[in-house]
């Protein structure tokens, strides 16, 4: 990620005239282009290495694609727009699907004697979804949509007749962002331990506005330190979380995996306890806020 920052400073200089401001428009192509490029080395990556960490950063790449078209949406198509967001969508859930069996493997393995017995089949499952995955990924051509999507938004803004200075774009999207992140904490705070929509909303939202503060940290007006201090300890605490959601739901959609298996069950009771203490461990990171 640091390296994709300096990349992305880098490029956002050189794009800036001496003695002007840049505008929004015209520094696109600075924060996107590192962007696409990263999402197809590692959607590259994925097919000459079945680790988890190719899959992983793919998912985390096309998930700040996502945000950065967000980012821009004011100024981009609408419907182009939302059809750009829904294909970065789709291409991380296709990469998600394996990340789901790393992160449920990862997890039983704390309890050994369960491990055992039950990561086996885990892993078989887990190579299942790898197949799926590749030949999603492979059939999208992702290199191929990124970079036509990249020319795309590049062409629209460079044609738009008007300019917005960046660092009040910035400011906007930013605030807008955050105003997004402090309803949805106020409604979590106020939801039951049981509405974990409203919990998932936070760490979204949460995730979203790191992005852009990760993308637009060089030109904004103010500090924003506090904030992303605070982004990081909910993007950790409300990731274990839904990790341990993820995991219970993904075991229990593939029970025919493991039939008659009395692991299973213990699998699920350590689960369930586990996803109780991560949701009072959350529910008092947002009382704190």
């Amino acid at each position: 990620m640091k390296r994709e920052s300096r990349k992305i400073d880098k490029r956002a200089a050189d794009s800036k005239p001496a003695g002007a401001e840049p505008s929004a428009e015209s520094a696109f192509a600075s924060f996107a282009a590192p962007l696409v490029d990263h999402a197809i080395e590692c959607a590259n990556a994925v097919h000459d290495d079945a680790s988890p960490e190719p899959l992983h950063a793919l998912r985390v790449s096309l998930r700040r694609l996502r945000s950065l078209w967000w980012a821009f949406e004011p100024l981009l198509d609408k419907g182009e727009n939302t059809r750009q967001r829904a294909l970065y969508k789709y291409l991380a859930t296709a990469a998600g699907k394996t990340r789901d069996w790393d992160i449920l493997i990862e997890l039983i393995a704390q309890d050994e004697s369960v491990a055992r017995k039950m990561t086996p089949k885990l892993v078989e499952a887990r190579g299942g979804a790898l197949a799926t995955s590749r030949e999603t990924l492979s059939n999208a051509d992702v290199k191929q949509l990124l970079q036509d999507a990249l020319t795309r938004a590049n062409k629209e803004l460079n044609t738009a007749h008007e300019r917005v200075s960046l660092q009040k774009f910035a400011d906007r999207r930013v605030a807008t962002s955050e105003r997004s992140l402090k309803k949805r904490i106020k409604r979590a705070s106020h939801a039951k331990r049981s509405n974990y929509a409203a919990f998932h909303d936070v760490r979204k939202s949460g995730k979203k506005l790191r992005y852009l503060l990760e993308f637009f940290e060089p030109v904004l007006s103010g500090s924003h330190k506090r904030i992303l201090k605070r982004l990081i300890q909910i993007q950790k605490r409300f990731g274990a979380l839904n990790d341990i959601v993820a995991s219970e739901m993904l075991l229990r959609d593939n029970m025919g995996l493991l039939a008659g298996s009395s692991d299973t069950d213990a699998a699920l009771h350590w689960l369930r306890n586990e996803r109780k203490r991560r949701m009072r461990a959350a529910a008092g990171l947002l009382r704190k806020m």
